[in-house]
């Protein structure tokens, strides 16, 4: 990551302010400071980078907890039970910042950020969850049944099902379970009534097309506006920070791409950045060409599903089956290049699975010579339509600070008109030698989310268009002991790589230990894996940021005042898929 400003002024302000209070600063690989605080000043410290510092770092990326209780290197940390980190962003600066606080292993407590980053609620809710954390305020499971017994992501907490007795649903357990599942509005603070009139309680979801997955919005409604809305999520939970915990290394990579289902590759690229980071592996340059290819592919694969979703749930139909047929003539070119269409696991440690297959020149040429007629329809179809701009103009918008304060990044930061990309502020994987631009929008509506997506699409083609022209020659895999499976060619040579094949396949790679961060501009927004290695076969924590988490957070913000209608608008433009949100 390259930086614009240095982040040292902000750590000495940060030294200056707060002084001894600053236990640490921890060496790490990174390429941001990693700073350990006491708790008296856990909350100060985070306001006075939030409001008070020159060039301040409005975007808290991520929240998260460390279960340390297991781990055997530590060296360079103050002792801790468990640990709470939240990471940082300066956008001014290009910069970040890691912080960190150590708690007690048996009765974890921290202070809370939401009065200071108001999207620190659900981050530090998912900490309750998950860990068991005591934030000083009323906390409520967000991705477990309420009924859980137990906080999964403490490493008492078994991992398969296989190490606890056969589960036996009995009357009386589906009789709590189903009582469990009533939310009363008045215990969540919410009004019955406005001006003396009662509100209507509906449940939106979890079973509802216009949802976009198993999601339920607890809606109050007076007549057809909304006064408030109360998001539910965790139907669609299933526990791959856990999983990434029991398996390999090289084994996890099928599992980042059913983090998002319709990302494919992309969600594999911010996973093996930071194994690469921890294991010191360099990626030959035409394993970087093929790995930004395939994710503007997948790109394109996204969007064009949001764009024909989004105009059909405004009432025009026409445009999804139109977009499905591109969708087809996409998938037939990545499934011929990896061997699959939505979750390829065609990325590896140290490059990608295989070379290009004969004849994929032509794949990529003839999509896109087809493409941009399509798009050019699709902009007199949706994006010129008047029905389209009534439902879709003004509608759920906000400006950069408000996107920012709930953690908003992606299109849904671009459409309020901050240029912030990450393939453009912080290139990896040689995104710095493509020419595309960042398309924008104004407002920070509906429609601009919409027309953002629409153009990133155009650029998207532009920089497949130049992996075409200018795809190099030589390996497609890093020729390093620890890339896996090593070289199918080294591996007929000698006997050495053939054991390390062996031993990764049966075993698993040995990455070394310390922490690693993969950042990358995902389809919907900042995607970012934070992994720590004890030098074992795998992972002793994955963090996984997921944009769509924080996106849904913003709802209750944005929504009163809206129609039902209105709402089912900003929920299409808000592009997340429930597997992205619950992980």
């Amino acid at each position: 990551m390259s930086l614009d400003i240095p982040v040292s002024d902000a750590l000495q302000a940060l030294r200056s302010r707060f002084g001894a209070n600053i236990l640490a600063e921890q060496p790490t690989g990174e390429a941001f400071p990693v700073l350990w605080l006491a708790p008296e000043v856990w909350q100060d410290a985070h306001r006075f980078l939030r409001q008070e510092i020159a060039r301040p770092f409005p975007l808290l990326a991520d929240l998260w907890a460390i279960d340390e209780t297991r781990r055997r290197h530590r060296e360079g940390q103050p002792a801790s039970g468990v640990t709470i980190c939240t990471h940082l962003v300066s956008l001014e600066r290009n910069a970040d910042i890691r912080l960190k606080l150590a708690c007690d292993g048996d009765r974890p407590q921290a202070p809370s950020l939401a009065a200071i980053y108001a999207n620190a609620d659900w981050y530090e809710r998912e900490a309750f969850d998950m860990f068991g954390l005591d934030f000083g305020r009323e906390m409520r499971r967000i991705l477990m049944p309420p009924t859980w017994d137990g906080h999964p992501l403490r490493k008492a907490h078994y991992a398969r099902a296989t190490e606890k007795p056969p589960f036996v649903m009995t009357d009386l357990l589906f009789a709590a379970e189903e009582r469990a599942t009533v939310t009363d509005p008045a215990l969540l603070g919410l009004p019955a009534s406005r001006d003396g009139e009662e509100l209507m309680v509906l449940n939106f979801g979890p079973h509802h097309p216009s949802t976009h997955g198993v999601f339920r919005l607890l809606l109050g409604l007076d007549g057809e506006e909304v006064v408030w809305a109360w998001p539910d999520i965790g139907y669609h939970h299933r526990g791959v920070e856990k999983m990434a915990e029991r398996q390999t290394w090289h084994g996890f990579i099928p599992y980042t791409d059913r983090v998002d289902y319709l990302g494919g590759v992309i969600s594999e690229l911010p996973y093996l950045l930071a194994v690469e980071r921890l294991c010191g592996v360099t990626v030959p340059e035409k394993a970087q060409v093929i790995r930004v290819m395939l994710c503007e592919f997948y790109r394109i694969m996204n969007h064009l599903l949001f764009y024909g979703t989004m105009a059909q749930d405004v009432g025009a139909m026409s445009p999804v089956f139109y977009m499905f047929t591109d969708r087809e003539k996409g998938h037939e070119v990545l499934n011929a290049i990896t061997g699959a269409r939505m979750h390829p696991a065609f990325f590896r440690i140290g490059g990608v699975a295989m070379d290009l297959p004969p004849g994929w020149d032509s794949l990529v040429r003839d999509f896109l010579d087809w493409m941009p007629a399509r798009l050019d329809e699709y902009e007199r179809m949706v994006l010129r339509s008047e029905l389209f701009r009534a439902r879709t103009v003004g509608v759920g918008a906000y400006d950069t600070a408000t996107a920012l304060t709930w953690g908003t990044t992606g299109p849904g930061l671009r459409a309020t008109g901050c240029d912030w990309d990450l393939r453009k502020r912080r290139p990896y994987s040689g995104y710095q030698n493509f020419a595309f631009d960042v398309p924008t929008g104004q407002r920070g509506d509906c429609f601009d989310r919409t027309r953002v997506r629409a153009d990133e699409m155009r650029e998207s083609l532009k920089i497949i268009r130049q992996c075409l022209d200018n795809m190099p020659d030589g390996p497609v895999k890093a020729d390093h002991p620890l890339t896996t499976p090593p070289p199918r060619g080294a591996m007929q040579k000698d006997i050495e790589t053939l054991i390390a094949h062996f031993l990764q396949s049966s075993w698993g790679t040995v990455v070394p230990r310390g922490e690693a961060t993969g950042q990358i501009e995902g389809h919907r927004g900042l995607t970012q894996y934070a992994l720590v290695s004890d030098g074992d076969t795998q992972s002793y924590r994955t963090r996984i940021r997921t944009p769509s988490f924080a996106h849904l957070q913003m709802i209750p913000e944005l929504v009163p005042g809206m129609t039902v209608a209105d709402l089912v608008a900003h929920i299409a433009s808000i592009d997340f898929v429930m597997s992205d949100v619950d992980r």
